[in-house]
């Protein structure tokens, strides 16, 4: 496993052995003057290396920032938006361990029958810090990666109708990649109201499923970082999704909107593509996950309140 600086001509990798979470904690202006150290290396072409996640996250918090997206989800039952949905940000924490790389295969979850993507941008924190206001979490932004939070959305709803959740329904892969760029990259698309305002387009089989702005989002990532910091600390190499961004986003909205016709949830084979301007290109392919047998049901709940002989 190497970390490396991508430009035209491929892969440099950085000295010393130093991953991009090393990077990452040293903050921005060391991350950059390693990278521009490293470009003086030889390139290795891309089409010669797997790519991994980005980094290895310590945590991964997924929030739910596109009004759009949330309309669908509830557009079965004919509600509206929740109102607590305007009141502030919110968010699940995902699974660390789940990563998985921008062309790695990614297994149906056992037992699911509707698995699902969902097209985000994830923001990696560079500095530590607790209770941050905005305008402090601006300075503690390191770059940005595409994110898709796939989604078994059977077992999702089964876990949420407990009140808690998600969690097997989403815990099996999360895709980073294809690398994480460093937030001055990006800085040309950041319009008057502090948006990032990148295309984003999702497609299955080559048919496009899903496109929309990032700047649709409700809140600027640094208003995301500040409420994950809120009482509590976020630290450097952390990773914070934008939630799915609305018109096709991920199918399950699509299933509220049209009433559950199509397109179907993803099968073993299909071929799921996203792209993010100033971000690059990830590419999966769904395979057949482990056949495992299934859970066992609770017991009847026992009403006794004394111990037996």
């Amino acid at each position: 496993m190497q970390a490396g600086v991508v430009e035209a001509a491929g892969l440099h990798a950085l000295p010393d052995g130093r991953s991009i979470l090393d990077l990452v904690r040293a903050g921005l202006p060391a991350a950059l003057d390693a990278g521009a150290a490293a470009l003086d290396g030889p390139a290795v072409p891309l089409e010669q290396v797997r790519l991994l996640p980005p980094l290895a996250a310590p945590t991964v918090r997924d929030f739910v920032a596109f009004e759009e997206h949330v309309e669908g989800m509830v557009a079965p039952s004919g509600e509206p938006v929740p109102p607590e949905w305007y009141q502030a940000p919110t968010f699940y924490f995902t699974n660390p361990y789940a990563l998985v790389g921008a062309h790695d295969d990614v297994a149906v979850p056992p037992g699911s029958r509707r698995f699902d993507f969902e097209l985000e941008v994830a923001v990696v924190v560079g500095r530590d810090g607790a209770s941050l206001s905005p305008e402090q979490a601006r300075d503690h932004v390191f770059g940005y990666t595409i994110l898709n939070d796939w989604s078994a959305r059977d077992l999702q709803m089964r876990e949420m109708a407990v009140r808690l959740g998600p969690a097997k329904g989403k815990d099996s892969a999360t895709t980073l990649g294809p690398w994480l760029v460093t937030a001055d990259e990006l800085e040309p698309y950041r319009d008057a109201e502090g948006f990032l305002g990148l295309d984003m387009r999702v497609q299955v089989n080559g048919v496009e499923i899903g496109r929309d702005l990032l700047s649709n989002m409700g809140w600027p990532f640094e208003e995301l970082i500040s409420y994950a910091s809120r009482g509590t600390q976020v630290r450097a190499g952390d990773v914070l999704g934008s939630g799915t961004c609305g018109n096709g986003g991920c199918l399950a909205e699509l299933w509220g909107v049209r009433g559950d016709a199509a397109p179907p949830p993803l099968q073993v084979g299909d071929v799921v593509e996203m792209t993010v301007e100033g971000l690059g290109t990830i590419r999966n392919r769904v395979v057949a996950g482990h056949d495992l047998p299934p859970v066992r049901p609770a017991r009847p709940r026992p009403r006794t309140r004394t111990r037996t002989p």
